[in-house]
């Protein structure tokens, strides 16, 4: 505790380098992919979706990862994916009859605000329910996901290959509701809120300490881009995950007691997220560190 608190000292940590009462969605984005232009002004604005990798001084990070993606370990889960999605429910339908166009080149629209529940969906949400309405009980529509692995990384992987069908296609969030822009402040308010022991919000690590070393473990990714590649396969994990098990992770890490799978802050906080990401391309499934 007292190494980190001695590396925040020296890094002149402030969660507030961006305000966070930002007058409007359009406002805040524009602040936001500004704060990464100034602060990276090397970086070309489509290599955020690559993650840290892209970052100055990553070159060492950036050569293992181009190797590793020369067979990226995550083809298993993604071909397994593939493989729920392509077979028939038990009344001939696949999930593809559920999604517009099929499912392909949608999921730069999610998560999104639906008017008719008045709640943020998820890709994750709409491919549940897709599977219940056909009449299946597959183990991740039951299992708490927060603590059951193996039904989460398959809906980690079912999901991988929703979004592998919008590979490059630019996100773009709809917040013209007025819920949907409530919700987004709900998500923008735990990102800059700071929790847990060691007193961090989102923004500590991923705009203050964007491309340091935090603790001597590995480098921090920047915010802009982090949504645009979930799910994903971080190598300490070994297996696609959700990014609602990252949010879990991030928590935990800064002693705070993580929210469950699929709970409306996590929602929200991905709504938030991925606005603030407009305009970048698609990259799910990906590598991590």
């Amino acid at each position: 505790m007292k190494k980190i608190l001695l590396i925040l000292a020296a890094l002149g940590v402030a969660a507030g380098t961006l305000s966070a009462a930002m007058a409007d969605p359009a406002s805040d984005l524009k602040q936001f992919q500004a704060f990464f232009k100034k602060k990276f002004p090397t970086v070309p604005f489509d290599q955020y979706s690559n993650g840290l990798y892209v970052l100055p001084g990553m070159d060492e990070y950036r050569e293992q990862w181009t190797l590793i993606n020369e067979f990226p370990p995550y083809e298993l889960g993604l071909s397994l994916g593939k493989k729920m999605w392509d077979t028939p429910f038990k009344n001939g339908k696949t999930y593809a009859s559920c999604f517009k166009n099929g499912g392909k080149n949608i999921a730069q629209g999610y998560p999104y605000w639906d008017e008719a529940t008045q709640k943020v969906r998820t890709a994750e949400m709409d491919l549940m329910d897709c599977a219940r309405s056909n009449g299946e009980n597959f183990s991740f529509l039951s299992a708490d996901l927060s603590k059951d692995q193996g039904p989460r990384v398959q809906l980690a992987q079912l999901t991988a290959y929703f979004y592998s069908l919008s590979q490059g296609q630019r996100i773009k969030i709809d917040l013209s509701s007025p819920g949907a822009v409530k919700a987004y402040e709900d998500g923008k308010k735990f990102w800059w809120q700071r929790r847990g022991q060691l007193n961090f919000a989102c923004s500590n690590c991923h705009m203050d300490l964007a491309g340091k070393n935090f603790g001597g473990n590995q480098p921090l990714s920047a915010a802009l881009g982090h949504t645009t590649a979930w799910p994903a396969q971080r190598l300490e994990w070994g297996r696609l995950e959700t990014i609602h098990q990252r949010y879990a992770t991030c928590n935990s890490q800064v002693r705070a007691k993580p929210f469950k799978h699929g709970s409306e802050i996590y929602n929200h906080l991905q709504l938030y997220e991925t606005y603030m990401s407009s305009g970048l391309p698609l990259t799910a499934p990906a590598m991590r560190n």
